[in-house]
């Protein structure tokens, strides 16, 4: 069982490398487009202690966010919009090759604004060409490149609590919340 173990985990491991380096590559091109440029994005693969279900090791995102930066953690370097921005790049270079039908994105705009946000309406809207994308934003940027729109209102409803609505909206009112 261990030999059988051993030439799975190993092959599982070459392909991991092979995808970690696409994913690195494509990821890394894309936050350029970001501004981030000069950063880096890697996807480490770090031995277990012990052999796993999974496999011989983890998967761990690092990223450099400038230059000069040594890559750290995803989760500990990267401030809010920037990790909106990587996950995006992620998300791109993921649907290239998978075959998730829907993508849902929640406030990926955080922290961004003018040309950046501009730049991922254009990132969103491709995506849409092949897939699905719900996104919620509030910049005008990326909603103005959407093919529908709906309103989210919340409002409060005294001792009931908190009620939210969702309106599809028409072509004049469309224009006017975008604007």
């Amino acid at each position: 069982a261990r030999q059988r173990y051993d030439a799975l985990a190993g092959a599982l491991t070459a392909k991991r490398a092979a995808a970690a380096e696409t994913l690195a590559r494509r990821v890394t091109a894309t936050m350029k487009d970001l501004a981030m440029a000069g950063g880096r994005f890697d996807a480490v693969l770090e031995p277990t202690a012990e052999p796993a279900a999974f496999g011989r090791e983890n998967v761990v995102f690092r990223i450099a966010t400038h230059p000069k930066q040594a890559p750290g953690p995803l989760s500990r370097v990267a401030s809010g919009g920037e990790l909106s921005r990587v996950a995006l790049a992620i998300q791109v270079a993921a649907s290239e090759v998978g075959d998730v039908p829907t993508l849902v994105f929640d406030e990926v705009d955080t922290g961004i604004g003018g040309a950046v946000a501009a730049t991922v309406g254009r990132m969103l809207q491709t995506l849409g060409e092949r897939r699905q994308v719900l996104c919620v934003t509030h910049l005008p940027q990326v909603a103005a490149r959407g093919d529908h729109h709906f309103q989210v209102a919340k409002s409060s409803k005294g001792k009931n609590g908190t009620v939210s609505t969702v309106t599809s909206l028409d072509k004049t009112s469309r224009i006017e919340e975008v604007a």
